[in-house]
């Protein structure tokens, strides 16, 4: 018998609790938002190609939010604004509505509306006091309305009073802005009915996580952390409380029962991290299935998994099938995800045409049918965030889900399929030993998003004398123990310090904090001082790895989140790293799986380099390489060096009401006897406010894993300027 190769796309919709129990409302706009925009229409399209099956997973913290907002009972800042009469609005709020109503991403969330684009481009040309002295309450009236409609999802612009909106483009006044509200109600309204009514017909399966989204591994204890990591510092208070995984477990597990009427039988632990010590927990719970990360795989398995040029796993009979654990309770089965296969849908795919993208997937998953025995069942499990990722594609995905459902539904060899239906069907068979499951996460198969930096550790000691304290109350009330399950919560832990950063990072602080003040008042105790002032300075500066992938639009102008994965590094100005002066202010980096971005921000607007060159090379390839072709150049490390490629940037000078330029790019490669000979480049380069490039690693000739160093040389008339850093090169491994 043939089979065909089975596909379950699993979607993870999350996000923490973002009501403060100190101020009693909501601190951030996301749940509502988001809601507007990707948990509804996601399994809408779904709907619309009934042979295609999926699993989504529906965190109870995010379920619980959803709800408040249907009730009216959650309110946050950004809505609150929206529902003020412009007159009574304060300079400070104001100033906020200036500052924050333009947070999403620009090429597809502003630059399609243009009064929604005319009010960005003023504050980004004129600045926030000149938006707070000349513009007018019309004006704030229709940013306030368009921060809101920006975020109704193509799916739902289709909706004659939406539709209605956006044509009248301006002239927004309160009782429109209202309108958009029990709109936005009417949406969210909809979410969970629509995915149980889909789980009902067979379509979906839902599936649930531990209740506010913790490290459950971590709460066992801390110490698993070192499984991956012998040598990573620890918080100094030790954190063992198993039985607050029995809880998260219980409660979330009572979140679904109640809305869905039945059990799930799928868990994802949160960020898929995992260990021995959760399983007998997880199956006390009745769970019969988990999902992780193709590394704990590789860890558990006792070898890392290769691929070829092309990113396909090579070990394939190992990752694409279900694994059977056995404990003393009996079996769970555990599946892995196809770490690539998933980036590639979250990161990379936005940046190619909807077409182009659902051929490059559906090229993948042919190429693993093909390498594999079709006479038995195979598993390919592709799993990520569920809400992210969209804004960065046009339309939201909209294109891209229709394209690549369409040749799913078509396809005679794939089929895509919940993972109980595959389970059911093809009972795992392949035994992994309970013993033998890696303690590790989705990241680098490990926790150190989480724990091992400094201020990470710092948040884990005040949770962990918070934790002392509650157990010291016997009879503490429930506001005690929501707060801690809260303050559990492993969002607060993944902006802390090291690791990832947004422009909303005091925020998260600030909300752990107070989840921790709130058990302390609600047990009567004197809440310690330390939780009234951030764990660390949130200014933003600082040099730093990059923490992600990025996808940047290169336009010369920046958006806010385009860049916040992205490595950084200080160079001119007077908190720069290097205290010193500099054309160049700021260098950030970055990639995804076809592109090396490079961005630089100049210290003046009025002054930039004529010429910059980006140079690499590759430490552990054997390659021709040759010297930096420049006059007057220092005979120092890392000048003195030899490199392998090499882009040259030709910048135009700046002018008065300057717009985008496309700055003219040669790439080079070395040659024999210190040459360079030019090379055929599909380089973006495009200069403005600052310089953003884009570099296919197809024209680098690199291969995934690979490392490579670079450094970047500002020049004029062929003679040294300065490097960028100076004394140092940049290192980082290719995807």
């Amino acid at each position: 018998m043939t089979y065909p190769l089975h596909v379950a796309l699993i979607w993870h919709q999350h996000q923490p609790l973002y009501k403060s129990p100190v101020a009693g409302k909501y601190r951030m706009p996301w749940v509502r938002l988001h809601g507007i925009k990707d948990y509804l229409d996601l399994i809408l399209l779904l709907e619309r190609f009934p042979r295609l099956h999926q699993t989504v997973n529906l965190v109870p913290s995010l379920i619980i939010q959803i709800e408040e907002y249907v009730a009216g009972s959650a309110f946050d800042p950004y809505l609150e604004l929206t529902l003020t009469p412009t007159e009574k609005l304060n300079t400070e709020q104001l100033r906020f509505v200036i500052e924050r109503f333009f947070d999403s991403h620009y090429p597809h969330m502003i630059e399609p509306y243009p009064r929604y684009r005319q009010l960005y481009e003023q504050r980004e040309s004129q600045g926030v006091n000149w938006c707070l002295q000349y513009w007018t309450q019309q004006d704030f009236s229709d940013l306030l309305a368009w921060h809101n409609l920006s975020w109704f999802d193509p799916l739902f612009q289709e909706d004659p009073e939406i539709e209605g909106w956006i044509k009248m483009g301006s002239g927004f006044t309160l009782a429109d802005r209202q309108r958009i509200y029990a709109k936005q109600q009417q949406i969210l309204s909809a979410i969970i009915p629509q995915h149980a009514k889909m789980q009902s017909s067979g379509q979906l399966e839902l599936t649930t996580s531990p209740y506010t989204h913790p490290i459950l591994p971590l709460l066992v204890s801390e110490r698993s952390a070192r499984v991956a990591r012998p040598g990573l510092p620890l918080p100094r208070y030790s954190f063992h409380w198993e039985q607050d995984v029995h809880v998260h477990l219980e409660r979330g597990k009572q979140v679904y029962r109640e809305r869905f009427g039945r059990d799930p039988r799928g868990l994802w632990p949160s960020e898929q991290a995992v260990s021995p010590a959760i399983l007998i927990p997880i199956q006390k719970q009745g769970f019969n299935w988990i999902i992780s990360d193709e590394g704990v795989l590789g860890w558990s398995l006792g070898h890392p998994f290769h691929r070829d040029e092309q990113g396909h796993i090579l070990e394939a009979d190992q990752l694409y099938r279900p694994y059977r654990l056995e404990t003393e309770l009996g079996e769970l089965a555990i599946i892995f995800r196809d770490h690539r296969l998933s980036d590639l849908i979250g990161f990379s795919y936005s940046a190619m045409s909807a077409d182009a993208a659902a051929k490059d997937l559906i090229g993948h998953l042919e190429t693993i049918r093909n390498r594999l025995p079709q006479d038995q069942p195979w598993l390919v499990t592709i799993a990520l965030d569920g809400e992210n990722c969209w804004e960065y594609y046009p339309q939201d995905g909209k294109p891209f889900l229709e394209n690549l459902y369409t040749r799913l539904s078509q396809h005679p060899s794939l089929r895509l399929v919940t993972v109980s239906e595959f389970l059911d069907q093809f009972p795992p068979t392949e035994f992994l030993p309970a013993e033998q499951l890696h303690s590790g996460s989705w990241i680098e198969a490990d926790f150190t998003t989480w724990i091992g930096d400094p201020v990470k550790n710092r948040a884990w000691e005040l949770l962990a004398q918070a934790r002392q304290v509650i157990q010291d109350h016997p009879n503490a009330n429930p506001q005690a123990w929501e707060a801690l399950w809260a303050a559990e919560g492993s969002d607060w832990f993944w902006w802390f310090g090291m690791g990832h950063s947004s422009a909303h990072d005091a925020v998260f602080d600030q909300l752990f904090r107070e989840h921790l003040q709130a058990l302390y008042s609600a047990l009567g105790e004197t809440v310690p001082t330390v939780l009234y002032f951030p764990l660390e300075d949130h200014d933003g500066l600082g040099d730093r790895l990059p923490q992600g992938f990025i996808h940047p639009t290169i336009n010369g102008r920046p958006a806010e989140r385009e860049w916040t994965q992205a490595g950084r590094v200080e160079i001119g100005g007077a908190r720069g790293t290097m205290h010193r002066n500099s054309i160049i202010r700021r260098l950030w980096y970055g990639f995804d799986h076809f592109n090396f971005y490079l961005r630089l921000d100049f210290s003046s607007a009025i002054q930039r380099p004529k010429q910059l060159q980006v140079l690499w090379f590759y430490p552990n390839r054997i390659t021709v390489n040759s010297a930096i072709p420049l006059q007057s150049l220092p005979e120092e490390a890392p000048l003195n060096y030899h490199y392998r490629h090499l882009l040259q940037l030709f910048l135009p000078s700046p002018s008065p009401g300057q717009h985008p330029a496309q700055v003219e790019a040669k790439l080079l490669e070395a040659g024999a006897n210190h040459s360079w000979h030019a090379i055929d480049h599909q380089i973006q380069a495009v200069v403005d406010t600052c310089l953003e490039v884009a570099v296919p690693w197809a024209n680098l000739g690199t291969q995934p894993g690979q490392e490579m160093q670079f450094i970047i040389v500002a020049a004029e008339r062929d003679t040294f300027q300065e490097a960028i850093p100076p004394k140092a090169t940049i290192a980082l491994r290719i995807p």
